[in-house]
């Protein structure tokens, strides 16, 4: 893999609600059903394409149901139970929940949260990617950001991609990781800030071996989940 931060400054023109906030976590070799249990989350329907998690998204945040986008989706929607119930019927209205979106692309369950961050949680990232590989990565509006790589229970890479030259974990200073970072754009010894987010996305590809694109997020079918709190 010989991705690069330059393949990935579309993402954020492309998807400006996630270039403001996201969390995308992949995991090797399980089922998006697994990752979502995983996640500890109450399935909703399916969408098709990153679009539509959006939309899902953002009738969720505003306490709407999640199937108003015309007559023929209704009557879809009508058959998945309702919308859902209109999302929030399925949980107690005072039960505090986020929105997860899980798809299988290349060999790996991806999740998506918008403005989320279940998936960087120490807490949580062990639960998320039992016995196998995670690679997970966050940034927030505040420009908070972090970056994970997980396997087998071991966290063998974390850093804030603003400020890659402070890394953790087994293979921090492992031979070649610098170079790993530069080659993915990354500067670790200026941190510089131009494109830090985009290449967080190269580096996950080279570890994952999976490409994200906006052709393959918008043919993916991605399965709706509400994950609570930790």
């Amino acid at each position: 893999m010989t991705a690069h931060a330059t393949d990935y400054t579309w993402f954020a023109e492309r998807y400006p609600v996630l270039g403001e906030a996201y969390c995308l976590t992949q995991v090797q070799g399980i089922s998006a059903d697994e990752l979502l249990h995983r996640f500890d989350a109450l399935p909703g329907r399916e969408v098709i394409g990153l679009d539509a998690v959006i939309a899902a998204w953002e009738s969720f945040e505003d306490g709407e149901d999640e199937g108003d986008e015309g007559d023929e989706e209704d009557e879809e929607d009508e058959r998945d139970g309702e919308a859902d119930g209109g999302a929030r019927d399925l949980f107690d209205s005072e039960d505090d929940r986020l929105l997860v979106a899980v798809a299988e692309l290349g060999g790996w369950a991806l999740g998506v949260e918008p403005f989320g961050y279940l998936g960087t949680l120490d807490e949580v990232v062990p639960r998320l990617g039992e016995g196998t590989r995670l690679v997970s990565h966050f940034r927030n509006s505040m420009a908070v950001d972090h970056f994970h790589w997980w396997e087998h229970g071991t966290r063998r890479l974390h850093f804030e991609p603003l400020f890659p030259g402070r890394r953790d974990g087994s293979d921090a200073e492992a031979p070649g990781v610098p170079e790993l970072l530069t080659a993915c754009g990354f500067e670790p010894e200026t941190e510089a800030y131009d494109l830090h987010t985009a290449a967080t996305f190269a580096l996950a590809e080279r570890l994952t071996g999976v490409r994200l694109d906006p052709e393959r997020l918008e043919a993916a079918t991605f399965r709706i989940g509400y994950a609570p709190h930790p």
